[in-house]
């Protein structure tokens, strides 16, 4: 599924005025790869630095964010859709993202449906990729779209 900048800027200018937005999906996204991390948050686990959008409910009890992150010696970046399900039972997910520098994408991916385990966490991460510039990130989570992150 492909997440174009227009959708950021469409969706908070639809978020002020009250109305939604649907995001359609494309054939072009790259693979991306889903991690369970269990009870566990991988965002304070990990020696990454982390910028993600608040999170936003995609379903009764179930949680998601869309984030950029930064590898811990700074020279690599993704792009990650992070999702908490609090229900007592497993939960089906495809989420994507876009990784975006001032100059353009650098790339979008897409992770297929998958069970997220009750109470836990997992992540749909792109592909790492060598970066020096500043990044975000732009996601959707079963179709509802997640907003934009905060840069790394």
């Amino acid at each position: 599924m492909r997440v174009a900048r227009t959708v950021a800027v469409l969706t908070a200018t639809t978020a002020a005025l009250g109305l939604s937005l649907a995001t359609a999906g494309s054939a072009s996204a790259a693979a991306g790869s889903w991690k369970a991390y269990g009870n566990t948050n991988p965002i304070t686990s990990s020696s990454a630095t982390w910028g993600c959008h608040g999170s936003v409910t995609i379903a009764s009890s179930v949680l998601a964010q869309v984030c950029a992150i930064r590898s811990a010696g700074g020279g690599a970046v993704q792009a990650a859709v992070i999702v908490r399900n609090n229900r007592s039972t497993l939960f089906s997910v495809s989420a994507a993202a876009d990784l975006w520098t001032s100059a353009g994408s650098l790339g979008d991916w897409a992770c297929s449906s998958s069970g997220v385990g009750a109470n836990s966490w997992s992540v749909c991460f792109g592909k790492s990729l060598a970066e020096s510039a500043p990044v975000n990130s732009v996601g959707t989570a079963n179709g509802v779209t997640l907003g934009q992150s905060s840069t790394v």
